[in-house]
């Protein structure tokens, strides 16, 4: 690798704005800063992010059509109703970045492995100053391959959009003696898993005993490929091996009613806490707790009554509203009970685990025997970002309280010129990413001023204040249950009308998606 020691100043490419990623986050930022020609590095060969390098062949988005699009580039051939493949995804992905000249931004192969604050203007760490008048803050190291050489560029603001998940895979510790290296078998992760093609999948899983470890989509979509590639003489069941439990929904309808009608509406939305809210409001709030309830209940009656919860001890102890306050809702393959039925798939419920020679060890004293084990627990984000971002930033933005403490979800008040995009969750990730990127778009285009930094700092407390009242879950970031009230907020910071239907009826009862902020 070439050297990373402070490179001379003609050897830096100076530019006014840099992009880290070139997923979902990064397309929509590079398209709404795109006036100021953005460099954007991706370190693999294609966009996609997660959706291109950590999916399996069954993985589908896990909300409908037209509630996962661009405000200004709707699905071809759009329904309200079906759940695209990740195939399918990525093809919209193309479309998008092609229709809007996106990928002549983006430089393929190019991982960023440095990061240097060089201030620029005053350099005052918490300044957020536009560009700088074109001042660089920001010296980034690239190294592109295959060659591995190091390339220094320096930016006036750069936007990182590397995401929670996918490249840094979150694995469990082991006390000594009990870790994989004792396992005869093979352990893999679901990152891994993922790299195999349809067929060495198979190869994989046929005639094995496989355990899964985890109940989220990834772990949920590779037990189901496990089944079905088990099938007929000679198959073995799958065994999915569950800590925590979660709500899992079968379709977005709930008892014949659509599931937007629940939360997201803005007259949903009203029952529940929300920062900002007016005294008034505060007031409401322990009055609607019962309704809340109730909502939630009845979610979970429909769930109940449809899916064998309660048959394979699948149901959980926590209220279906914290799974969806969390944003941990999973959407199940159809067939997924239908081969637990057939005994292709089957469950074991355990607190602690550690591998013998022959498989996994419970803390029951129980053992199970198997052949390959897959971890399908979930991806390191905190580390990811901990590998790029230089100190003192890296201790701001990545604390020991789990929240990316960003206002708008999007900038640290005390790190100058430098935007986080992709990092707040909702029930539509995509939507959120864009409309945060256009706000970060008229931000750098000096359109509006933002509060003074403690005023913002009050304001991302009070965001977390209200997620932890909301769910035990509180650390995934997720604004789904006032989604609404915090897109408000972001346009009238905009100077844009927060209120986006055309009449009162369907302000109050009809969901909000990305085409309500086409204008924005």
């Amino acid at each position: 690798m070439a050297s990373l020691e402070q490179p001379e100043l003609r050897d830096i490419q100076i530019s006014r704005v840099g992009i880290i990623g070139a997923g979902i986050s990064g397309l929509a930022a590079a398209k709404q800063l795109s006036a100021h020609i953005p460099i954007v590095f991706e370190a693999t060969n294609s966009i996609g992010g997660v959706w291109k390098h950590c999916s399996i062949a069954s993985t589908r988005l896990q909300t409908p059509r037209c509630d996962f699009e661009f405000s200004d580039y709707p699905w071809p051939g759009r329904d309200n109703t079906s759940f695209p493949s990740h195939i399918e995804l990525l093809e919209y992905l193309h479309g998008y970045a092609t229709h809007f000249d996106v990928l002549r931004f983006v430089r393929f192969n190019s991982r960023v492995v440095n990061i240097r604050f060089i201030g620029g203007g005053d350099g005052i760490p918490g300044e957020f100053t536009p560009l700088l008048n074109g001042h660089p803050v920001w010296e980034v190291a690239v190294e592109t391959l295959p060659s591995k050489t190091i390339q220094w560029y320096a930016f006036g603001l750069l936007v990182v959009c590397i995401g929670k998940y996918g490249d840094v895979p979150r694995m469990p510790v082991f006390p000594r003696n009990k870790g994989q290296d004792v396992f005869k078998g093979r352990v893999l992760h679901s990152m891994d898993y993922s790299q195999l093609d349809k067929e060495a999948a198979a190869e994989l899983l046929r005639g094995k005993k496989v355990t899964v470890v985890g109940y989220k989509k990834s772990a949920i979509d590779i037990a189901v490929e496990c089944a079905e590639a088990n099938q007929g003489e000679g198959g073995q069941p799958c065994t999915m091996v569950i800590r925590t439990l979660h709500w899992t929904v079968p379709a977005y309808w709930i008892w014949g009613l659509p599931f937007f009608l629940f939360y997201s509406t803005r007259s949903s939305q009203f029952l529940h806490e929300r920062p900002n809210q007016a005294f008034l409001k505060s007031l409401l709030c322990p009055l609607l707790s019962p309704l809340r309830r109730a909502i939630s209940s009845f979610i979970e009656s429909y769930l109940l009554w449809k899916l064998p919860l309660v048959k394979y001890g699948l149901k959980p102890d926590h209220p279906f509203e914290e799974d969806y306050a969390s944003c941990q809702m999973a959407i199940l393959p159809d067939n997924f009970f239908s081969e637990a039925d057939k005994g292709k798939i089957q469950f074991k419920r355990a607190s602690k685990w550690w591998f013998w020679s022959g498989g996994i060890e419970f803390d029951d004293q129980t053992k199970l025997e198997a052949d390959v084990v897959i971890l399908g627990t979930g991806f390191d984000g905190k580390k990811k970002l901990q590998s790029v971002l230089p100190e003192p930033f890296r201790s701001l933005v990545v604390d020991s309280s789990g929240i990316m403490p960003l206002y708008r979800g999007t900038i640290h008040p005390l790190v100058p010129n430098m935007a986080f995009v992709g990092y707040i969750e909702s029930v539509s990730n995509l939507h959120t990413s864009e409309l945060r990127s256009q706000w970060l778009a008229k931000l750098v285009d000096n359109r509006f001023k933002l509060p003074q930094i403690k005023d913002m700092l009050g304001q991302i407390k009070r965001e977390v204040e209200v997620m932890k009242r909301t769910t035990r879950f509180y650390k995934r970031h997720c604004i789904s249950t006032f989604s609404i009230n915090h897109s408000d907020e972001i346009c009238e910071e905009m100077g844009l009308k927060p209120w986006r239907k055309k009449n009162l009826f369907s302000e109050l009862f009809s969901p909000y998606t990305s085409m309500d902020y086409q204008d924005a």
